[in-house]
């Protein structure tokens, strides 16, 4: 089936997978709660009827929003669907018309490969800091904070009639 906006009926498959990682340290774990509150956040990518990617675009506020929860079942990496699920929230905030969009991450390389640029975590929001009280690596979080810019990904747009 592919990629494609999640469903109610995959919030328990996207629980699954987010928390596989999140017993690694991976990736912060979800509750199956906070998932269908969010669910409208998060894209799927499905194969064989099987969850085997997610991610979710949460805004944060009107120029920014947060690329979370991106995990694809180890048997699937390399596959390009962490790829296309990074550029399906990417699209998402374009259409929203967010400005900027950032990730906290151990996988600095992959996101570079998306336009991402590494940032000082110190130049986010406090707002965006909300959930990191729960997490067990407070106050010592060892992830990267990484930024793009959703402007400079836009194709340069056409201005016909122009000399």
């Amino acid at each position: 089936m592919g990629l494609r906006k999640a469903k109610l009926k995959d919030a328990v498959g996207i629980y699954s997978l987010i928390n596989s990682y999140a017993k690694e340290g991976l990736l912060l774990p979800r509750s199956l709660n906070s998932i269908y509150e969010n669910i409208r956040d998060f894209w799927v990518y499905e194969e064989d009827g099987q969850i085997v990617g997610c991610s979710a675009l949460h805004v944060v506020w009107e120029d920014l929003a947060e690329i979370k929860s991106l995990a694809v079942m180890e048997s699937m990496k390399g596959r390009g669907i962490g790829t296309a699920l990074v550029q399906a929230c990417l699209k998402e905030a374009e259409e929203l018309g967010v400005k900027r969009v950032f990730v906290l991450t151990y996988a600095l390389d992959f996101f570079e490969k998306l336009g991402f640029h590494t940032i000082s975590k110190e130049s986010l929001p406090h707002k965006v800091w909300g959930e990191c009280i729960n997490c067990v690596k407070f106050p010592s979080c060892d992830e990267t904070a990484m930024q793009v810019e959703i402007e400079k990904l836009s194709p340069v747009k056409s201005h016909e009639g122009e000399l």
